[in-house]
């Protein structure tokens, strides 16, 4: 069946946080690749990214090589997160919690947190963003907690029903990939990741056509100026 809508000028960007450099397979990278399928035939253009391929210095300077590191591929990766319309910060379960990379590319994230647009608002502003999750443990809805917020207090915005996650039997076990692991198939993690990806699209076409979200009342460049008439007590009255 066709789709009923396009989505042909939107762009979506998945931060894949697994543990394991490419070519390695990567489990959380099979279920990127059916949320990137559901949104291609929807006509975004998509990109996937394992962070731990790339030399991200660990800090919250938008450019560690500033304070003296001798490297940082952060900022060429914070150019590709301004330029997608959605944002997808997909991982693996450890100990119940994410992976040790996820928590590094948040905190690079929030280190940019401070970085203002050409409207005098924070860059993070006017996106939409979600999170697959992948594991043999649980925590998916843990994760499902902590991913979104740190997202939507950047700035990003949440749709309903942003995440979607397979986890396997308890303990050691197959992972989703794995022969006989029935991740692939699975009703509920397909239904969740076909709802994720169909609620990111609608949300991030409708930020875009807007012009994003209104101004008025979250310019941090009027707030420093002294202009805060939506203030209780603004200190220029």
């Amino acid at each position: 069946m066709a789709p009923t809508y396009r989505y042909d000028e939107l762009s979506a960007l998945f931060i894949n946080c697994t543990l394991k450099r490419s070519p390695e397979t990567s489990n959380t990278e099979g279920l990127v690749d059916k949320s990137r399928g559901l949104m291609a035939e929807n006509g975004v253009t998509t990109e996937v990214i394992r962070a731990i391929d790339h030399d991200i210095a660990t800090g919250v300077w938008p450019d560690m090589t500033e304070p003296g590191r001798q490297s940082d591929a952060w900022p060429e990766l914070y150019a590709k997160v301004q330029a997608a319309d959605m944002l997808a910060l997909c991982g693996p379960i450890w100990l119940g919690d994410n992976s040790s990379v996820m928590k590094q590319v948040i905190e690079r994230l929030y280190a940019c947190s401070s970085v203002l647009n050409d409207r005098g608002r924070y860059a993070y502003y006017s996106r939409a963003g979600g999170c697959p999750i992948t594991g043999n443990e649980d925590g998916i809805k843990h994760r499902a907690m902590n991913v979104p917020y740190s997202l939507q207090h950047l700035g990003y915005t949440i749709p309903p029903q942003a995440d979607a996650g397979w986890i396997g039997e308890a303990g050691p076990g197959p992972s989703y990939l794995d022969p006989g692991s029935g991740g692939p198939d699975n009703d509920f993690t397909n239904r969740n990741t076909t709802f994720m990806s169909g609620n990111l699209m609608p949300i991030a076409a409708m930020l875009k056509q807007a012009g994003g979200i209104p101004a008025h009342g979250s310019r941090r460049t009027e707030w420093d100026a002294g202009c805060r008439a939506d203030s209780p007590n603004p200190e220029h009255r």
